[in-house]
């Protein structure tokens, strides 16, 4: 059985690795650290000693030049102590491999560095983007989400929906033309779509879809299905308490699901 070591990498704003360091533990990883990006710089942190990595949310350069932008063009220019290219790391990390969960601000950096859509298998080659939510303004709530059974997504085996939050002022998802929206309906890299609670089905009406973001596009994951990214934060709803109407009983599947999907696949691949 393989061993789970997971990465979460934090820095430059960002606010939410402890709970998704929480998350990774108690759905069963074996090792979970939580590293710096500078640390990443130094060779203090290398990717070749983990298999689950995590970009968790947060306020990366305060959206200053967009939803994840400078973060971005951080992993694309950074060099390790030796002189490497960083963003080798993250390619390696990946060709062995290694699964991807980005949340939040996470999800803005995949899409921005082209680890998600990746169609046509095009890695790191931006294909969609992350705009201002409709509202314009900075939306906190808990949203429905469905889930695309036909998404070859390893996170979300076995999970039909989900209640979690959003808290984001850039969620909607921009795909760069008609077409490219097109088939990633038909390609099914469609993971999460936000709905309406009395149905559950695709919704674009306000709240339920805090974004605007079209199809209600709350999630995507590439070809292999090795990587996600989703705008909610599932490791936010880690224990029945986190629930809004926990007082009234009131219930629904742990975000952690996804958490323990990954552990799942990894230890028995």
């Amino acid at each position: 059985m393989t061993q789970v070591n997971t990465l979460v990498i934090t820095g430059y704003g960002t606010n939410c690795e402890v709970e998704c360091a929480h998350a990774a533990r108690i759905a069963g990883a074996d090792t979970v650290e939580i590293a710096h990006f500078s640390d990443l710089e130094t060779g203090r942190t290398r990717l070749d000693d983990f298999n689950f990595l995590i970009f968790p949310g947060g306020f990366l350069d305060g959206d200053d030049l967009g939803a994840a932008q400078a973060a971005a063009q951080r992993w694309r220019h950074a060099t390790t102590a030796d002189g490497t290219p960083l963003l080798n790391q993250l390619k390696g990390f990946f060709e062995k491999g290694g699964l991807i969960m980005g949340i939040c601000n996470g999800f803005q950096l995949l899409v921005k560095l082209g680890l998600l859509p990746a169609l046509d298998s095009l890695y790191f080659e931006r294909q969609v983007s992350l705009s201002h939510n409709d509202s314009a303004r900075y939306e906190d709530r808990w949203c429905h989400l469905k889930t695309n059974d036909k998404s070859p997504c390893i996170f979300t085996k076995g999970v039909s929906s989900l209640y979690i939050p959003v808290r984001h002022g850039e969620g909607k998802l921009i795909p760069k033309d008609d077409s490219t929206l097109q088939r990633l309906v038909d390609e099914n890299l469609i993971v999460f779509q936000y709905a309406d609670p009395e149905r559950l089905e695709p919704t674009q009406e306000y709240p339920w879809n805090p974004n605007g973001s079209p199809l209600g596009i709350a999630g995507l994951t590439d070809p292999s299905g090795r990587v996600l990214g989703l705008m909610p934060h599932p490791e936010a709803f880690n224990h029945e308490t986190n629930h809004p109407g926990w007082t009234r009983g009131e219930k629904d599947t742990l975000g952690t699901v996804l958490f323990e999907n990954a552990v799942s696949h990894l230890k028995n691949s």
